[in-house]
């Protein structure tokens, strides 16, 4: 393997990431499948990933003694830091958690730890103080967030969807107004993209107020056709 530009052989484990560690994980927990299925268990597993759905923290506790004894003959050990016997609520499973909706039913979001990491990342993206210009911010954008809408596409959250787009169109109008910097600047550019002069001149005013002055009058003009039209791919 080459780790950070060095080639090591290995001779024990996988390279983290590679194709071959999923396929290698089916293989051999193909026996441990059997066996819950065998017990009558409900349970979803992906690679090394695995959850086993019981009715009672004691039937948890016994299926976990199960898996401890099913992975020891495999020559495997069970993740301790990683695993817990707890509610189907508080945990997740490949980035999704659940959640409970009007009328008591359950439904599929984004856990939390996966949602902040996105949020993170969003925020590097779009720093005023990167000097990239839109369509380079907007193409980097794209990638991510197509990559991300279409892994957690079963997330029933619109309110989340929405909430983050807004946020992210907010940051997207704060930068525009920092690479337009001089009131006189914003309100040439306001007019060209069809701003009454009155709308122009009172973002012109609050020129180096960025952040505040992205969420008021400018959202009639930057709207979410014209982001639409950059190429920002919505969430919702």
């Amino acid at each position: 393997i080459m780790d950070h530009g060095v080639v090591q052989s290995r001779h024990e484990g996988t390279p983290q990431g590679g194709p071959l560690s999923p396929l290698l994980a089916n293989v051999l927990l193909d026996e441990v499948d059997k066996e819950l299925e065998r017990r009558g268990h409900c349970f979803a597993r992906y690679a090394d990933d695995a959850n086993v759905y019981v009715c009672s923290k004691r039937a948890g506790e016994r299926v976990m003694a199960l898996l401890r004894r099913c992975y020891a003959k495999l020559h495997l050990v069970v993740n301790e830091s990683k695993s817990a016997v707890a509610s189907a609520f508080g945990r997740k499973f490949l980035g999704y958690s659940l959640w409970v909706a009007k009328g008591k039913v359950v439904k599929l979001k984004v856990a939390d730890k996966p949602l902040a990491t996105f949020k993170q990342r969003i925020r590097e993206l779009t720093k005023r103080t990167v000097g990239r210009s839109m369509p380079q911010i907007v193409e980097k954008l794209r990638s991510l967030m197509l990559g991300w809408k279409g892994y957690f596409k079963l997330a029933q959250t619109p309110k989340v969807w929405r909430t983050l787009d807004e946020w992210l169109r907010h940051r997207l109008r704060a930068i525009q107004l920092k690479h337009w910097k001089r009131g006189k600047t914003m309100y040439r550019e306001l007019l060209q993209l069809g701003a009454t002069p009155l709308v122009a001149q009172r973002v012109a005013a609050s020129s180096t107020c960025w952040w505040r002055n992205a969420d008021r009058l400018l959202k009639t003009v930057l709207t979410i056709a014209y982001f639409d039209r950059l190429g920002v791919p919505r969430l919702t």
